[in-house]
């Protein structure tokens, strides 16, 4: 009788917390139309970055997908023209792993694109295991922010002669676990831990933020991150407990659309105008972690940055 009666309780409970995960759950509710504007989402063929990529195809932008896969891309392309009707919608190969693949891609936009209104850093990964890029660093650390930290970097003079414009970089909740150890970034002296070094770069884009806030106060150009909340993607695909987290954690998920409300929500509300810098969450401004409001560590991991993608 008591095993029974624990058993229910913690079913109960486990039911309170998916309806309240369900009820909580921030919407976008701007319906602001984005016809002339230049929309470039890393990642846009699959899960959240999809589902941002045709949200934003849905408002009459011009939409770029960045991806690595040719076929995937090409294939996430066709599938939002077919839903959105719109045609102005493109792909270009894009492997954040690579920073001559950047810097080749980078170069394409600036020489095809006259404008560029909103860039997504949408894309990233967790890893399996202790592997480096073809540049030297930890393939996680590279993909979520090394990468994405030069992507934004190169396309920056565009950004702000299109001004307004804005940066959004989908960071996580994770970034309250994550710390830098700027004389231990590729994890040579300490174990290898794939979700704290996730957890790691997802500080990294709140920082990244935060500097960009600040260096391009007065150009008309905004930055911002935020968390998309637990979503069932592909991003857990390569990790071999993701079979044992969706089966516990699944049912709290939210979808790829749900997931992809606050990005969506960033791109086009007026009412994040003045809060450049700032991480949101469920559709509305959130506090990060107290090492997400160091404007020092912010500043030294951006010159530490530029350094290691070769910008100085």
């Amino acid at each position: 009788m008591v095993l029974l009666t624990i058993v229910l309780i913690n079913i109960a409970v486990y039911a309170s917390v998916v309806i309240y995960c369900k009820l909580t759950c921030g919407i976008n509710k701007c319906s602001k139309h984005l016809v002339g504007k230049v929309v470039l989402v890393t990642g846009g063929n699959t899960g959240i970055g999809f589902e941002t990529a045709k949200d934003l195809a849905d408002r009459g932008a011009k939409v770029i997908l960045g991806c690595r896969s040719v076929q995937r891309g090409t294939s996430a392309r066709d599938k939002i023209i077919a839903e959105t009707g719109n045609s102005d919608v493109h792909f270009r190969q894009l492997d954040l792993a690579s920073f001559k693949s950047i810097r080749e891609f980078a170069d394409d936009i600036i020489k095809n694109e006259k404008q560029l209104h909103i860039l997504i850093n949408n894309a990233g990964m967790v890893g399996t295991s202790h592997k480096l890029t073809e540049d030297g660093l930890l393939l996680d650390m590279q993909t979520n922010h090394f990468g994405p930290f030069l992507l934004t970097s190169l396309l920056l003079p565009l950004l702000k002669s299109s001004a307004p414009s804005r940066i959004i970089n989908v960071s996580s909740a994770a970034h309250t676990s994550g710390k830098i150890n700027f004389d231990d970034l590729n994890k040579q002296k300490e174990a290898y831990k794939s979700f704290q070094v996730y957890s790691d770069s997802k500080l990294c884009n709140v920082l990244m933020t935060l500097e960009l806030s600040k260096r391009l106060k007065g150009t008309g150009v905004t930055a911002y991150s935020l968390h998309p909340g637990g979503v069932s993607t592909e991003i857990f695909r390569d990790v071999w407990w993701s079979p044992l987290l969706m089966i516990v954690v699944g049912p709290i998920f939210k979808t790829s659309w749900a997931g992809a409300q606050t990005t969506n929500y960033l791109a086009v509300s007026p009412e994040v105008d003045e809060l450049s810098g700032k991480y949101f969450a469920d559709c509305r401004e959130k506090p990060t972690s107290l090492l997400g409001q160091d404007e020092k560590l912010a500043e030294k991991l951006w010159h530490v940055s530029e350094k290691l993608t070769k910008l100085k």
